[in-house]
């Protein structure tokens, strides 16, 4: 037992240092460069029942430097005032706005549904998602326009954090995403991509159709962003890149209830047996029993078969490369005060791991007030 506590938790220790090395060595991008071509983006937004934040966002691509864009609002059936909103919000709109009606007709992934045919109908030939609760800032669009122009990337993932905490599961939410946002910005530069967030994401729309768009994968409720990276990195291995600016952070609520919160992790965690590629799924066993590592440790020394020490070091193994990764990604996403939290994080988070790698043996959640499997 020794030997292969001590084992996972070098391995992990070695993972999370070059983790962190590599973040430290992806250039952060100030988007000051003038732009000779100017592509014109179409924003998709996939809502439903976003009636109290939906607005916030119109208001936020108003204030959009880069003007070459317009967006598409696909309302998937809301029960409340979301799609009576954005129809008077496109009569003034600063913007070229397009309401999308959805019927209200069942289907296995309601947000890939959406995505596809606001796609068919988009007239950029970059397409950037979001959702509807989230916040952007005024450079948001230009930064992904400037970058798409300095390396021709296919697809490209940008930094996704929570707005001002108020309690301490905001801050433990921050923290806990901040790892995710990392690890897939990190892996993307590594030149493996794992994961991605659709609330801040770009891709050519002439590549969209050349992977089959969601084909394949549109049974799944979940992984409308990382099933599509996973494909255009097939197709061009060099193409997907992470976007380091400030600029382009998007900002988006956390959760406040512990049922929403569940059913979305139970979302997130129920999709990685689907990938094609092993890397994602040996990335997620991998977490998996790093995790476990600590808590089998502790469980050991306290029932008398594991040495103090070794207890301790495969807790530190753990926890100091962690710690280090963890505060340079909240730093970059201006978190620095949710640096303080990352110890209680590091002490919940095992448990979280295992609880929800066991909870996503399960089929379905309830998601938008929806049943999904």
């Amino acid at each position: 037992m020794t030997i292969i506590l001590l084992t996972v938790s070098f391995l992990y220790a070695l993972f999370t240092f070059i983790l962190w090395l590599t973040w430290l060595r992806i250039p952060l991008v100030q988007s000051e460069d003038l732009l000779t071509n100017k592509p014109f983006i179409t924003v998709v937004i996939p809502v439903r029942n976003e009636a109290g934040k939906i607005e916030k966002l119109m208001d936020d691509l108003s204030q959009q430097v880069y003007r070459q864009f317009e967006v598409i609002v696909a309302d998937d059936a809301s029960t409340d005032d979301t799609w009576k909103i954005i129809q008077s919000y496109a009569q003034h709109a600063p913007f070229a706005l397009h309401p999308l009606p959805l019927a209200n007709e069942q289907t296995a992934s309601p947000k890939k549904r959406a995505i596809t045919q606001s796609i068919a109908m988009a007239m950029g030939n970059l397409i950037v998602t979001t959702d509807g609760d989230c916040r952007v800032g005024p450079n948001w669009l230009f930064a992904i326009a400037a970058f798409y122009q300095q390396t021709g990337a296919r697809l490209i993932s940008g930094p996704v954090t929570f707005t001002t905490e108020q309690t301490i599961f905001d801050s433990l939410q921050t923290v806990e995403f901040s790892s995710l946002i990392g690890t897939g910005a990190c892996t993307m530069s590594l030149g493996f991509p794992t994961m991605c967030n659709g609330a801040n994401l770009c891709y050519v729309k002439e590549v969209f159709s050349e992977v089959g768009g969601f084909t394949g994968v549109d049974h799944l409720a979940s992984g409308d962003d990382e099933f599509l990276m996973h494909k255009i990195a097939s197709r061009y291995p060099d193409g997907v890149r992470f976007l380091k600016s400030t600029d382009a952070i998007v900002r988006t609520q956390s959760h406040r209830s512990l049922r929403v919160f569940y059913n979305q992790r139970k979302r997130w965690a129920s999709k990685w047996r689907a990938y094609e590629s092993y890397l994602p799924s040996l990335l997620a066993i991998f977490v998996f029993l790093s995790n476990a590592a600590p808590v089998v440790a502790v469980v050991a020394w306290w029932a008398g078969f594991l040495n103090g020490n070794v207890t301790l070091v495969v807790i530190g193994l753990k926890a100091i490369p962690e710690f280090l990764f963890l505060r340079q990604i909240l730093v970059f996403l201006q978190k620095k005060s949710s640096v303080r939290v990352i110890p209680l994080t590091q002490l919940i988070y095992p448990f979280y791991v295992l609880f929800f790698g066991l909870a996503a043996q399960g089929k379905g959640y309830i998601w938008k007030d929806r049943k999904l499997s």
